[in-house]
């Protein structure tokens, strides 16, 4: 491992990229860094999967659960905290590993994403008290006025990808489609990482998806929407949009059963892990290790 800059484990929800992480960081001496966008905020630990407490104990993990839920966080600020926390994991000898199911976090990480300027949080709250205001059919026929390639990517009700554009073309002082030619500076060189995708086969995966989310009710997930839901501003942001947030509320409001709830919300899950699975097939090439489950081999070979 000594000429490896990282370890990257991708991966659909549920395929078992933690596991392999605390594996590998337990034999190399490595530091788990989350790849994750949904892992990133505070709130929603059983939902969102994140590292227990128990798993920290074992071995360090970085950018988990710093982000506040009604904040927006996107690739960008992610590659610049990816950034320094890459730099102090260096600094101490350690190698990283970055886990997650989150695609362009990888890209970015590797030089496929162009990295956005920083939005100021005036700037920010700007637009999003426009978008409450003037809703985001009129702000997309805005952006149709100054970015024509984005506004065509961008469905006219889709409010926070909207504002994004805009808030970052004001930022840049340049239309955001002319920042995405795919040619930012990436923070590891791809051929020093070792790189793998866990794909499971689809009907042990779906079993899987089903018997994680059983073990999240039984870990309190309902109670702890329930204190999500109490946060100011926790639906305002991406945060809200983590599977279950919407199943276990309506049970919360007395709209939906709890099996009910749980039945839904596995079928989203197993909905976004092929999804997951799709991009990362078409988007990662043969360079990435593609395996139905570790293979004790390979890992002993890393």
């Amino acid at each position: 491992m000594a000429e490896k800059q990282a370890i990257l484990i991708a991966g659909p929800t549920a395929s078992g990229k933690s596991r392999l992480a605390l594996e590998l960081a337990k034999r190399h001496d490595g530091v788990i860094v989350n790849a994750d966008s949904m892992q990133v905020y505070a709130g929603l630990e059983i939902l969102t999967a994140r590292p227990t407490s128990a798993d920290l104990e074992r071995v360090p993990h970085r950018l988990y659960g710093h982000v506040p839920p009604d904040e927006t966080y996107s690739a960008g600020t992610y590659t610049r905290q990816a950034a320094a926390v890459l730099a102090d994991i260096r600094a101490s000898g350690r190698i990283p590993i970055f886990c997650g199911g989150t695609g362009l976090y990888f890209k970015a990480l590797l030089g496929f994403l162009d990295v956005m300027p920083e939005v100021s949080p005036a700037l920010r709250e700007t637009w999003r008290r426009r978008l409450a205001e003037e809703g985001a059919p009129a702000l997309h026929r805005l952006l149709w006025e100054s970015d024509r390639v984005a506004a065509a990517r961008i469905k006219p009700a889709d409010g926070q990808r909207i504002v994004r554009a805009l808030e970052v073309g004001e930022a840049a002082g340049t239309p955001l489609s002319s920042l995405q030619a795919g040619e930012g500076e990436g923070l590891l060189d791809s051929g020093k990482c070792v790189k793998i995708i866990l794909a499971p086969e689809r009907s042990r995966l779906r079993e899987t998806i089903a018997r994680r989310f059983d073990a999240m009710v039984a870990a309190g997930a309902l109670a702890e929407v329930a204190a999500f839901l109490a946060l100011p501003g926790a639906l305002a942001g991406s945060a809200a949009k983590a599977i279950g947030v919407a199943e276990f509320g309506a049970v919360l409001d007395g709209g939906l059963t709890l099996d009910a709830a749980t039945a839904r919300a596995v079928t989203r899950t197993r909905q976004y892990a092929k999804r997951q699975e799709t991009w990362f097939r078409h988007q990662f090439g043969a360079d990435w290790a593609r395996l139905e489950v570790p293979d004790a081999d390979l890992i002993s070979s890393i």
